[in-house]
């Protein structure tokens, strides 16, 4: 028996869209996850397992081969349990979803069923919409960063029995957990019983942009003096130009570049959903407030910072202060020359 559904991973700060395959076949009861999966995805068989089992399902026992496809691209993180899990579900007969559906599927799975939130889920809804996708299955702890897509459903569920509606009918295990092992299969129409947010992006903005903007601690117009530096600071910020202040201790170098976003020009609406896309891969969104980020980002890290912290990179791409200063300053301070530099992304 064969079954495929779709799911999304992160490759740098785009996502990429995975094809979830599951055959099962005669053989001896064991599970093969290919396609170039990391620790975290060959693990998710063992949580798959005890979720499946603890919602009242049976897993299969059966030789199961779950092939994660493009297979020459490496796949890393937990956002596939979901789509593997209910995959298994579909390729045994215990669930049937909507045929007329194109549904991504993302999400991580407990031991008990309950699905976590995972990093950078904006990105891989923004790819589901532009590959024609009709719905997103995501944790209802990403729901809210979810919706700032407009243009596609999403179904934020917060446990596997959300998927397939329980039945009074049905027996019930030791443990109270509905028995679906031996229950005919559930067969879904629609996503109908899920709880489905399709925000309007506008209307989304129109809110975001109606809040007050956080209050910095320091602020532009402190600064006494230092007329000629004020303005170059000024005219940088307006063409986002790269800044460096070179000078003894003292004089005010930081002091001035911290106070610089205070005055950088507001974030326009493709420019804040870039933003929020980077801090989302990067899984720095719980940081900052809920929505689109519409002030500039300005990352200041230690001096002391190794290559692959400024500017991210591994084997699969990550981001570093860079990339996190994506449309804003990064700003840098140099104890040796007695220099400061603030660089524009």
């Amino acid at each position: 028996m064969y079954g495929k559904l779709h799911s999304a991973c992160l490759y740098g700060i785009d996502g990429v869209l995975i094809e979830v395959e599951t055959d099962l076949s005669n053989g001896l009861p064991q599970t093969a996850i290919i396609g170039l999966p990391d620790s975290a995805i060959r693990e998710a068989v063992e949580r798959v397992r005890a979720a499946i089992k603890n919602c009242g399902y049976q897993y299969p026992l059966q030789r199961i081969t779950i092939n994660l496809a493009p297979a020459d691209l490496r796949k890393e993180g937990s956002s596939f349990d979901l789509a593997i899990a209910i995959g298994l579900l579909m390729t045994s007969g215990q669930i049937v979803l909507p045929p007329q559906e194109r549904t991504l599927v993302v999400g991580e799975l407990a031991l008990d069923g309950t699905i976590r939130s995972v990093p950078g889920i904006l990105s891989m809804v923004d790819l589901a919409k532009r590959q024609g996708f009709t719905s997103v299955l995501l944790p209802f702890d990403n729901l809210e960063e979810a919706s700032l897509i407009r243009g596609i459903q999403v179904f934020g569920i917060r446990h596997l029995h959300d998927i397939a509606p329980k039945k009074t009918d049905q027996s019930t295990t030791s443990t109270g957990v509905p028995n679906k092992a031996n229950a005919a299969p559930v067969v879904l129409k629609s996503y109908a019983h899920l709880t489905a947010l399709i925000t309007d992006k506008t209307q989304k903005l129109a809110d975001i942009s109606s809040r007050q903007t956080p209050l910095f601690g320091d602020d532009y117009s402190d600064v006494l003096g230092q007329h000629h530096v004020k303005r170059a600071l000024m005219i940088a910020a307006a063409g986002m130009h790269n800044i460096m202040l070179v000078g003894p201790p003292g004089t005010g170098k930081t002091m001035l570049i911290k106070r610089l976003p205070t005055i950088l020009p507001p974030l326009s609406e493709d420019e804040a959903l870039e933003v929020t896309k980077v801090l989302s891969a990067a899984g720095k969104l719980k940081e900052a407030p809920q929505g689109l980020i519409t002030d500039r980002p300005f990352r200041s890290p230690h001096h002391t910072i190794s290559t692959s912290g400024l500017i991210g990179g591994g084997a699969i791409p990550k981001p570093g202060e860079v990339s996190l200063a994506h449309r804003a300053y990064c700003f840098w301070m140099n104890c040796r020359s007695f220099s400061a530099k603030c660089w524009r992304y």
